[in-house]
Formats: structure tokens, C-alpha cells, sequence
């Protein structure tokens, strides 16, 4: 009866829009490299990339209702913009290696199949996790002032021999 349940309620997760979503993005952004692609775009690839972790965040909050997973999710996602926003196509490259949506995807998909070992270590996280997050932020605002800095002495050092 117990495992019944299981099974159900894992159909039910998996027959979700967002889970099918996710499963997509997963495949297009990290097995397709479609994330280091984008990120070509100064600024608007990484924007669209964090655009993409919408879905990650809506069911590991709404759908699974797990903060410590949501926490997870979100630290890989911050993780994955902070590194490909390094410059000169570092970041790009970092982002072919660095597949987070796949990673956000395997801690779902442990938590939809009740996987203890992925549980237990996600919920070991959570705490760190709220600490990464604000370290990475801060990182991430430090990373695009120093981005809109070195854009404007390149505009300026261009305007000047103009």
C-alpha cells in the first residue's frame, strides 16, 4: 500500500508541466549547450539562463514544498550565472563543464523517487546553502559593477580617440 502511494504520487510529479519543463531544459541548456551559446550575449545570456531556473524553483517550492531543495536549487542556479558571467568566454567555457540544470534535475528527480541519500544530503545543505546564496549575490552585484566599470573605460578610452 505504502509503496502504492509512492508510485502514485511519483506519477503525479512526473506527469507535471513544470517536470516536463525542466526535463527540456535540462537536455536544451546543458546536453545541447545551449546555456554556454547564449551566454556568447554579454548580459542577456545570462539573464535568459536565470530565466530558466524559474521552473526548478516553482516545483521544488510549490509542487515538492521543500526549502531545503528550493535553497539547493537556487545556490546551483547562482553558482551557474556567477560563473558565466567571467569574461573573455571563460564563463562560456566554464559552462559547458558546469551543468547545473542537470544537477537541479538529479536532486529533483531523488527527491520525486524518495531517494534517502539525495534527501539527506540536500537537507545537510540547507544551512550552507542560505550562506551561499548571500555570498554569491553579493559576488554576482560585485561581478556586474565590475563589468558596467570596465565597459565604461572601454567607452571612454574608444570616445577619447574619437
Amino acid at each position: 500500500m505504502k509503496d502504492e502511494k509512492r508510485l502514485q504520487r511519483r506519477k503525479r510529479l512526473m506527469d507535471n508541466k513544470a517536470y516536463q519543463t525542466m526535463q527540456g531544459l535540462s537536455r536544451y541548456m546543458d546536453r545541447y549547450y545551449l546555456d554556454a551559446l547564449i551566454g556568447i550575449i554579454p548580459g542577456w545570456g545570462d539573464a535568459i539562463a536565470l530565466i530558466c531556473v524559474v521552473p526548478f524553483v516553482y516545483f521544488s517550492s510549490r509542487v515538492i514544498k521543500s526549502i531545503p531543495l528550493t535553497l539547493a536549487v537556487i545556490n546551483n542556479a547562482l553558482r551557474d550565472i556567477l560563473l558565466g558571467m567571467i569574461p573573455f568566454f571563460v564563463g562560456d567555457i566554464i559552462d559547458i563543464f558546469h551543468r547545473a540544470n542537470i544537477q537541479n534535475m538529479q536532486m529533483i528527480q531523488g527527491f520525486v523517487d524518495g531517494d534517502e541519500a539525495v534527501i539527506r544530503q540536500v537537507n545537510q545543505r540547507a544551512w550552507q546553502s542560505v550562506a551561499v546564496l548571500i555570498i554569491l549575490l553579493l559576488l554576482i552585484a560585485l561581478m556586474i559593477w565590475a563589468l558596467v566599470s570596465f565597459g565604461s573605460y572601454l567607452y571612454s578610452l574608444v570616445a577619447s580617440i574619437f
